[in-house]
């Protein structure tokens, strides 16, 4: 019974060691966070193809499990703003809990209703897998998971619109 004991703790231990990812913070864009003097770990985005500089971005992270990966409420930190891209592009920096493995989702919501219309808005995730209306636009997180180091991780999304 003593070692069910110490190994049931140690088990507890372990667990208590692991960082708790916090869900759903929603956080301003400050490009600060991955500058030159920025520690980490975060994900500098750079996201391109804005069709128009018009309405409103999201950018949600997830960690790149099944279960959590485009889950209503899994996202670990969400950036909401208007949209005001140089050439075609606007820059991000994303936090996230530790090093390890994450999905990155944007939308552009040209008309900024906060309703996603398939016809007119456009989309792109970590690592530009191909979407299609066959999958929903909504691609498996083995082809959006990425590796986000100690430090500030460099990625870019090319935004898609139907």
């Amino acid at each position: 019974m003593l070692k069910v004991a110490m190994g049931l703790m140690s088990v507890a231990a372990i667990f208590a060691a692991v960082p708790v990812l916090a869900h759903g913070q929603e956080i301003t864009n400050d490009l600060e966070r991955c500058g030159a003097d920025a520690k980490g770990p975060a994900v500098l985005v750079d996201v391109r193809g804005f069709a128009t500089a018009t309405g409103k971005v999201r950018l949600q992270s997830y960690p790149a499990t099944k279960a959590a990966w485009l889950a209503k409420g899994e996202w670990l930190h969400r950036i909401d703003t208007n949209v005001r891209p140089t050439g075609g592009a606007m820059r991000f920096c994303m936090p996230v809990p530790q090093p390890g493995q994450y999905g990155i989702a944007v939308r552009h919501d040209r008309d900024g209703n906060g309703k996603t219309d398939i016809s007119r808005d456009g989309g792109g995730f970590s690592n530009n897998p191909s979407i299609s209306i066959f999958n929903l636009g909504k691609p498996g997180v083995e082809k959006a998971a990425f590796r986000a180091g100690p430090g500030v991780t460099k990625i870019t999304i090319n935004l898609k619109y139907m």
